[in-house]
């Protein structure tokens, strides 16, 4: 494993965080419901806060002179290496749910493994994590739950929604030559193996939702390489504007 593989591997991680927390800060005053607003913009800081701490280890390793800002606001799309499922936009309430949910189990079990790994930054940032992600599991699977079990107009939406983002979920559990080397040293999650255990519980709560889950075999890849949707340059650009407009500007 080389310095190179470690960064390529925490960027993969962060990524995915820092653009589903520029998701999610969208909505802003825009929730259905005073509560639900509220609740999103604090599971957006909550990935916000945790990209903080996968950033400045970043920053610390790398051997140029960055800070975590820089590593937020100035790379270019192909450079961020988040799946795209995370990138996908804000269409209606169910998708976000629906979103929000298939992202957080895989989250969940991803920073239950990365407590043990041998890298001692990532094992601390992932118990500082787990309390987080958990909350934001069982609020999003109690919404998706509400919504397929809700009114035909909800249950509708969800399901389309499950069946349009269904396709982006198998990305999760592919492994970057990064990530190999990675894992192979013991600093990493091999997220392939969890594949299975994931998709049991989708699946479940799909169920107890009353919703169907989608039997296509085609999924949708490229984002962990940095080969993403139509939609990540216009979040970039709209993330990223106050840097590159008003750059090396300090507050």
């Amino acid at each position: 494993m080389t310095n190179k593989n470690l960064i390529q591997y925490i960027y993969g991680i962060a990524d995915n965080s820092l653009i589903l927390g520029q998701r999610l800060g969208e909505l802003c005053g825009h929730g259905p419901s005073l509560e639900t607003d509220i609740a999103l913009t604090n599971i957006s800081l909550d990935l916000f806060g945790q990209v903080r701490s996968y950033f400045q280890y970043l920053a610390e390793i790398s051997k140029d002179e960055v800070t975590e800002d820089d590593l937020a606001f100035l790379r270019k799309e192909r450079e961020y290496k988040n799946v795209l499922l995370v990138e996908q936009p804000n269409t209606d309430f169910a998708y976000i749910i629906t979103r929000q949910y298939f992202f957080d189990v895989f989250h969940f079990m991803l920073l239950k493994k990365l407590e043990e790994t041998k890298n001692v930054n990532l094992q601390a940032i992932a118990t500082k994590s787990l309390k987080e992600v958990a909350y934001h599991k069982r609020f999003s699977g109690d919404w998706l739950k509400r919504l397929g079990d809700g009114t035909d107009i909800s249950k509708e939406k969800a399901q389309q929604a499950v069946n349009d983002l269904w396709v982006f979920t198998d990305e999760l559990f592919h492994l970057t030559e990064d990530d190999k080397a990675v894992v192979e040293a013991g600093h990493g999650v091999d997220v392939s193996l969890l594949k299975e255990a994931y998709y049991k519980e989708v699946t479940s709560l799909l169920d107890e939702a009353t919703l169907q889950t989608p039997e296509t075999k085609y999924f949708q890849k490229g984002g962990k390489n940095g080969i993403h949707s139509e939609h990540m340059g216009y979040l970039l650009a709209e993330m990223q504007y106050m840097q590159r407009a008003y750059p090396d500007m300090k507050w």
